[in-house]
C-alpha cells in the first residue's frame, strides 16, 4: 500500500528532504554489522565465531591446567654433588624437581642452559672420581703414607676420567694395587689393576676398545703387564679375559702356521691394512659403527727373492779389474855413518905440542 507524504519544500533549499523510515537502521558501523547479523549469511558467521571463541577458550583452559614442563639438567650424579645442586638451585631462585627414583633433577625448559652455565661457574657437578687436583691442596706436615694414598687415588680418578671418555662407557672405576718397592728382586711383586665400567644401555665393548683400555692402564702404572689388567662390566661380566684368549689364540695360529713372529707381524699389517680399506668405502655409505670387516692373507714365505752385489776376483787374475786402490809413500833421508878408529884411543885428547 503506497504511503503518500506531504514535502515541505523550503524556498531556499531547492532539493527536496526525505525522512529515512522509523525502522531503518543508522548508517554507523554498529549498524551495518547489526543489518547484517539479521541475514542468513551473517547468522551463520555469528554460530561460526562464536563455536571458534568457545574452542580458544577451552584450549586456552586446558594448557592452563596441565602442569609445567621440565627438562633434565643433570642425571647419574652422586649424592654429595646432588645435594650441591639443589643448595645451588635454592639460592638462585629456581624451581626444580626429581625425577623418578631421584636419578636426575629437572627445571624449567627455558632455564636450562643458563643454570648449567652458572652451576659450571661454581664447578657444579663435581663428579665422583677426582684426579690430581687431590694434590694441590695437600697440606704441610702430610706423612709420606697419605701422600701415597692421595696420589693413588689421583691416579685412579684420571684413569677412570679417561675411560669414560670411550663413547660407549657411561661411567668407570678403577682399583689399583701397587705393592710397596722392595730392595731384593726376589720379592719384588707387579702391581695389578681392576677396573669396572658402567656401559650406556644398548651399547657394548668389542675386543679392540677391550684392548685399548687395558693397555691404557697399563701404560699409565709403571711396571704393569697388560696381563695383569682386569675389566668387569656392570653386569659382571669379564671383558679382559676375552682379550687374553684372544692373544693365545693368535699364538696357537702363529704356530700352527710356522711362522716366525717377524712373518707374524707382516700378515697382521697386510689384513689391518685391507680392513682400514674397506671400512673407509663402506663407513661414509652405512655410517660408524655399522660396518665389521674381516680379511685374512695368506702369504707364502717359502719363496724368498733376494739382492745381493758381490765383488769377486775375475778368472784369469790378469782380468781382473780393479775396484778400489790406494797408494801410501813415505821418504827419508839417511844419516852419516860414523868413521874412525874404534877403541878408547880416539875418545883420548891430544898430547900437548912441545918446542923444537
Amino acid at each position: 500500500m503506497a504511503v503518500a507524504q506531504d514535502l515541505e519544500l523550503d524556498p531556499a533549499d531547492p532539493a527536496p528532504r526525505v525522512e529515512p523510515p522509523a525502522d531503518a537502521a543508522p548508517a554507523t558501523p554498529l549498524g551495518k554489522f547489526q543489518a547484517f547479523a539479521k541475514t542468513p549469511m551473517g547468522r551463520n558467521f555469528l554460530i561460526g565465531l562464536a563455536a571458534a571463541v568457545l574452542l580458544a577458550v577451552g584450549f586456552a583452559i586446558w594448557m592452563w591446567s596441565q602442569p609445567p614442563q621440565y627438562k633434565v639438567l643433570f642425571s647419574n650424579f652422586s649424592d654429595r654433588d646432588g645435594g650441591a645442586i639443589t643448595a645451588a638451585l635454592d639460592q638462585m631462585g629456581v624451581k626444580y624437581k626429581f625425577a623418578e627414583g631421584g636419578g636426575a633433577i629437572l627445571v624449567p625448559p627455558e632455564q636450562v642452559h643458563d643454570v648449567r652455565l652458572r652451576l659450571a661457574a661454581q664447578g657444579l657437578p663435581k663428579g665422583g672420581n677426582v684426579g690430581f687436583e687431590l694434590m694441590e691442596n695437600q697440606k704441610l706436615g702430610v706423612s709420606q703414607f697419605l701422600e701415597q694414598v692421595n696420589f693413588q687415588r689421583a691416579l685412579e680418578g684420571e684413569l677412570a676420567r679417561s675411560i669414560q671418555s670411550v663413547a660407549a662407557v657411561d661411567s668407570a672405576r678403577v682399583h689399583l694395587a701397587l705393592p710397596k718397592p722392595s730392595v731384593f728382586v726376589r720379592e719384588q711383586q707387579k702391581p695389578t689393576a681392576s677396573v669396572l665400567l658402567n656401559l650406556r644401555p644398548g651399547r657394548g665393548l668389542d675386543q679392540s676398545q677391550v684392548s685399548a683400555i687395558v693397555h691404557l692402564v697399563a701404560s699409565s702404572v709403571p711396571e704393569l703387564l697388560p696381563a695383569n689388567v682386569t675389566l668387569v662390566d656392570q653386569g659382571g661380566n669379564l671383558l679382559s679375559d676375552k682379550d687374553r684368549d684372544r692373544e693365545k689364540e693368535k699364538d696357537r695360529e702363529r704356530a700352527n702356521k710356522g711362522l716366525d713372529p717377524e712373518q707374524y707381524r707382516y700378515v697382521q699389517q697386510l689384513q689391518q691394512g685391507v680392513i682400514k680399506q674397506v671400512e673407509s668405502i663402506i663407513i661414509p655409505i652405512v655410517g660408524e659403527g655399522n660396518v665389521r670387516a674381516e680379511a685374512t692373507a695368506d702369504v707364502d714365505f717359502s719363496k724368498v727373492e733376494q739382492a745381493a752385489e758381490m765383488y769377486k776376483p775375475n778368472s784369469p787374475p790378469e782380468l781382473s779389474s780393479i775396484r778400489s786402490q790406494q797408494t801410501s809413500e813415505s821418504n827419508a833421508t839417511a844419516a852419516a855413518n860414523p868413521s874412525g878408529v874404534p877403541g878408547a884411543l880416539t875418545n883420548q885428547p891430544p898430547s900437548p905440542a912441545t918446542a923444537p
